[in-house]
């Protein structure tokens, strides 16, 4: 970390000898070291702390004195498992959380790099230096759908340098981890790297037996996020591994998962916590790592417990320890003024030294980004009129006498294989009698090719919707009219990526994502919420079920979790390896 305050001067200002820029006095510190509430003044020189202790410092006239009588002084929040594309962006989430007291955050790369491949993700880092706060990357390794050309997109060299970055602290999670058990050599390459590099490997262990997650330990991994039960966290903490317990907006986990510390009583010195890049409307009404503290105090964890495990378990973890999570003499100064440690809500907000919000409103300014100056692929490589053709939505269903593989969604992201018997017309499956059945199609934005699948218990009464928000970015298209579908689809492409619901003809809902086809290029974090807000209540009046559609839409397209996905390759079966229907090739050829 590059920092402004020399050694020589913090040593004088801790001993009176040159005025401090900041003085917090009358608070009481929370020694995230020693487990303490201390009554002690704090002194900020430039951006690191130069003094901690119950004498008073140097001040001048331009000193600012801060009285934190009645006030707990708390490290700032560190969020160590982001994901910055949840249709608001870098900047837009960074303004929302930064008052909530989260002054660092650890972020995955993943559609900044699938879009803008190594160069342009490397400029992205250097722009987002002047966010204020604390932004750090995780690098992802591979993506979180296989697809043709992967492997390249994704080489070990271009991964390599960019972990050369002091703004990279590691390896993002792989999502795929029979990969990991498989000892890809391929993925291990890599892992050893950032092993060298002194760097993390973070991990994504969704399912994962306690047998199997003693190969995927061994295969360097630092930590996972995915246990959703107490005995679950239990495995990763003994094999080793930093326990990051999660409560986010697809799996609002703690009361179960919380119970690792209050029944179980473990150690907590290898214990973070995450949000896992919840929905904007969770951030809006939950907060963000100020949430999470809150929740875990409220289910019976001791405050300075969920203190640490929000500061200095997860900078250490972060092996940046050295520079934050505590609020001590030399580390970087992040602090929040807290008036209870109830709400966990700060009233003042110091990161790097400076005072970046009050009572909730930020007070930092914010970089002016052209997120168009990153991207190297085009939106759409074809005309929007191919998108009229109808056979692109229909499921091919040339012998009616044998049943179609159905994906039913037991829940936002799990699908289970139904075989369902249906008519056919023309060769394609007729869902007209079929109720809450809909086709589902992918298609290449290069124009190449198409996967299709029928979905169940996505939704009941959807004409058409189409969406660039997917674990892909590629088109995907729903819905049970096909002319609806082709019309929202090429809103979308007009749009140049995002979100379309079409209904008795018209729009319903149009989001507009044209920055990687997942985020709003709007510096507003407001403008997220809404979008989110009426997608959902739209999705929820057409009989969606569930509670996250951004994660439903995300998921679809992967391939590492159960059931039936809509894949690049095809329509695939995770439980058998096996391509139920290959993609098909869409005839004619795209003009580059």
């Amino acid at each position: 970390m590059i920092r402004t305050a020399k050694r020589t001067e913090l040593i004088e200002v801790a001993q009176g000898r040159r005025p401090a820029d900041i003085v917090i006095q009358g608070g009481t510190v929370a020694n995230v070291y020693s487990g303490e509430f201390l009554r002690q003044n704090v002194a900020i020189y430039q951006d690191a702390i130069a003094y901690v202790g119950e004498n008073e410092v140097a001040v001048d006239e331009h000193t600012v004195v801060i009285d934190a009588e009645g006030m707990y002084v708390s490290p700032g929040f560190i969020e160590p498992h982001a994901h910055p594309w949840v249709l608001y962006n870098p900047v837009s989430v960074t303004a929302k959380v930064l008052p909530l007291g989260t002054t660092t955050t650890v972020n995955d790369n993943l559609f900044f790099y699938l879009h803008f491949g190594a160069d342009g993700f490397r400029q992205l880092i250097e722009d987002l230096r002047a966010l204020p706060g604390h932004f750090f990357w995780l690098v992802r390794l591979v993506s979180q759908a296989d697809f043709p050309g992967e492997r390249d997109w994704f080489h070990p060299q271009c991964i390599q340098e960019l972990l050369a970055m002091d703004d990279v602290v590691g390896t993002a999670e792989v999502t795929r981890w029979p990969l990991l058990y498989q000892g890809d050599p391929f993925l291990l390459e890599t892992i050893e790297a950032a092993k060298r590099a002194g760097k993390v490997v973070d991990g994504h262990t969704a399912g994962c037996s306690y047998e199997k997650l003693n190969s995927i330990a061994a295969s360097g991994v630092s930590a996972c996020h995915e246990a959703i039960t107490a005995e679950e966290a239990l495995h990763r903490l003994r094999l080793g591994m930093w326990t990051t317990l999660r409560h986010s907006s697809l799996r609002p986990d703690f009361p179960e998962i919380i119970r690792l510390i209050t029944e179980k009583n473990v150690s907590t010195q290898r214990i973070t916590m995450t949000v896992d890049g919840p929905h904007p409307g969770f951030i809006e009404r939950e907060g963000f790592v100020d949430g999470l503290v809150r929740k875990a105090v409220e289910l019976g964890v001791p405050p300075m417990t969920a203190l640490q495990m929000a500061t200095i378990n997860a900078a250490t973890y972060l092996r940046l320890d050295d520079e934050i999570g505590g609020i001590a003499p030399g580390k970087l100064a992040d602090v929040i003024l807290l008036p209870d440690l109830v709400t966990f809500k700060p009233s003042l907000v110091i990161a790097k030294g400076r005072i970046v919000a009050r009572d909730g409103e930020l007070l930092a300014p914010l970089p002016e980004i052209d997120w168009s100056r990153y991207v190297s692929k085009k939106p759409f490589l074809f005309a929007k009129e191919r998108l009229d053709d109808e056979r692109l939505y229909r499921y091919p269903h040339p012998k009616p006498d044998q049943p179609v593989p159905v994906a039913y969604f037991k829940s936002n992201v799990i699908t289970q294989r139904k075989e369902v018997a249906l008519p056919s017309v023309d060769g394609y499956a007729d869902l007209s009698h079929h109720r809450g059945l809909l086709y589902a199609a992918l298609i290449a934005r290069n124009g190449q090719w198409v996967a299709k699948a029928i979905l169940e218990r996505f939704a009941v009464d959807i004409d058409g919707m189409a969406s660039t928000y997917n674990t892909t970015t590629e088109l995907l298209v729903i819905g049970k009219r096909p002319e609806a579908m082709a019309a929202a689809a090429k809103r979308v492409h007009e749009m140049g990526g995002g979100i379309v619901v079409i209904d008795s003809g018209r729009p319903v809902v149009e989001i507009p994502l044209p920055f990687t086809g997942m985020m709003t290029t709007d510096h507003s974090f407001d403008t997220a919420v809404r979008f989110h807000d009426e997608l959902l209540a739209a999705l929820q009046e057409r009989g969606f079920p569930f509670h996250d559609i951004l994660y439903t839409l995300l998921f679809l397209t992967c391939d590492f979790l159960p059931g039936l996905r809509l894949i690049p390759y095809g329509l695939y079966d995770v439980k058998r390896n096996e391509i139920l229907l290959p993609a098909e090739k869409i005839g004619e050829k795209v003009a580059k």
